[in-house]
């Protein structure tokens, strides 16, 4: 330790950063960890996954008071809309969660370096004014909004806006347009939808929700569109203006084709994420990135430069918060001499609307090109909870090897479907087939209950439908 100042540097406090941090240190290294925003927690905690959440789950209750759904329950109600204290209990969340990373960092004496980094060396790197050498360097810096050419961001103005920029509207607007129809889309146009806004969502892609089963797809579709939600799907955008507080919105056929033009009050520019490696000065450490800007690495996350190491949102694989979560416990133990290890082929995926969505493995298309499927469905509505809960959409459907049964993927869309999805995601790490799922008893009556039918349907043998 004579020559380093510590025994582990990890470079950002994200969801993968603060978490790979803590575990190093409870592992007995000496651990530092670099971040240049004023709070712990990244972009999940701070812009994105927590505030959205605190956001949705606000505007879900305003919905339901004002559009039926409490009166259908015998509760008559006339709710008012109070933004700003709607907007201060998600800033509360936010505050609250982000300073519990900070007592966990002092509990377990994980030195915060305050600024941002860049390597000088490849054990060596500069935080602000501050140079330290590491004898392991964590690369886990996350990702930041995908930019779109000819539509400028300009969160401040409020009216062509990212999805921080989204949550800080400081007043409903009348006409949301909403660029890309994936998770971080429809979550944010589902808040400002509930609340009153015309949502228009402009998608290049033909269907919404790249990358999720094609009937899940297909079925949100329909189930948005019933919300009031409208698509403009296989449609590109190709410039935007700003006047005064409107913004018009050139668009046209992905295709190709005649244009035409949207007017807004406000537009989400919402079509993916890239890696946050600009600014890190790889080229001292003798690192470079692919050409989608990642870092790669091996599956012990190893870069090609020993002593360096990363994860999250900087490395190929799925964009998300309990991935790089996962990652940065495995890290640590990597680098501690255990074995850590991910399972890349089980990590759910939720999108947080209502109802939710969430999957987990393999789509059923994505199933097929491997070899002969047998598949089941359960439609929530023969559900008895969401029967009496009054949550009639959605399904649960199950994917399973037709020689071996073996579960290889299951997606679902329920109230409770991000909740549900961990119990398919655990059967499917211990190898489990449909079977397994079928005859395990569910308690009764829970939503969950439909996944054990869908994997009853497997076999063509559900009890409920």
């Amino acid at each position: 330790m004579a020559d380093y100042d510590f025994d582990v540097l990890v470079i950002g406090a994200g969801p993968g950063g603060y978490v790979a941090a803590i575990r190093a240190a409870q592992l007995g290294l000496k651990t530092a960890c670099a971040e240049s925003r004023e709070t712990l927690g990244g972009t999940c905690l701070n812009v994105g996954c927590i505030p959205s959440k605190a956001m949705l789950h606000a505007s879900e209750y305003y919905d339901q008071a004002a559009n039926g759904s409490f009166a259908k329950l015998g509760i008559k109600v006339k709710p008012e809309l109070d933004l700003d204290a709607m907007h201060g209990q998600r800033k509360d969340a936010v505050k609250q969660l982000t300073g519990g990373i900070e007592f966990l960092f002092k509990k377990n004496k994980v030195e915060w370096l305050k600024g941002r980094a860049a390597f000088t060396a490849k054990d060596t790197v500069k935080v602000g004014e501050r140079e330290v050498r590491a004898k392991n360097i964590v690369i886990a810096t996350g990702s930041s909004v995908t930019p779109l050419p000819g539509v400028e961001v300009d969160n401040a103005k409020g009216v062509i806006v990212d999805s921080t920029g989204a949550l800080e509207l400081a007043k409903v607007p009348e006409h949301l347009v909403v660029i890309g129809a994936g998770v971080i889309g429809l979550e944010l146009g589902s808040v400002w939808r509930r609340l009153g806004a015309k949502v228009t969502c402009v998608e290049f892609l033909d269907q919404i929700l790249p990358g999720f089963d094609g009937e899940v797809r297909k079925e949100a579709n329909k189930i948005f569109k019933k919300q009031g939600f409208e698509f403009k799907l296989a449609t590109k955008v190709t410039g935007a203006a700003v006047k005064g507080k409107k913004a018009t919105l050139t668009v046209e056929p992905a295709a190709g084709g005649a244009s035409e033009t949207i007017e807004a009050d406000a537009v989400l520019v919402s079509i993916g994420r890239r890696p946050n490696t600009d600014g890190l000065n790889l080229e001292a450490a003798g690192l470079k990135t692919n050409q989608r800007g990642q870092i790669e690495t091996d599956h012990d996350f190893r870069t090609s430069v020993p002593g360096i190491w990363a994860i999250g949102d900087v490395i190929p694989g799925p964009m998300l918060a309990h991935k790089a979560e996962d990652e940065g416990i495995a890290v640590a133990e990597n680098i501690a001499g255990q074995t850590g290890i991910v399972n890349h082929d089980v990590i759910p995926s939720v999108v947080y609307t209502w109802p939710e969505i969430a999957g987990v493995g393999l789509t059923e298309e994505q199933a097929k090109e491997r070899g002969p499927v047998k598949t089941g469905k359960f439609p929530m509505l023969a559900n008895s909870r969401a029967k009496t809960n009054h949550e009639p959409d959605g399904f649960v459907k199950v994917v399973a090897d037709a020689n071996t049964d073996r579960v290889l993927g299951v997606w679902m869309i329920a109230s409770v479907a991000g909740t549900m999805i961990a119990q398919a995601a655990q059967a499917m790490e211990f190898g489990a087939t449909s079977e397994d799922i079928a005859y395990t008893c569910h308690a009764h009556p829970t939503h969950s209950e439909a996944l054990k039918e869908a994997a009853m349907a497997v076999t063509g043998k559900p009890i409920h439908i």
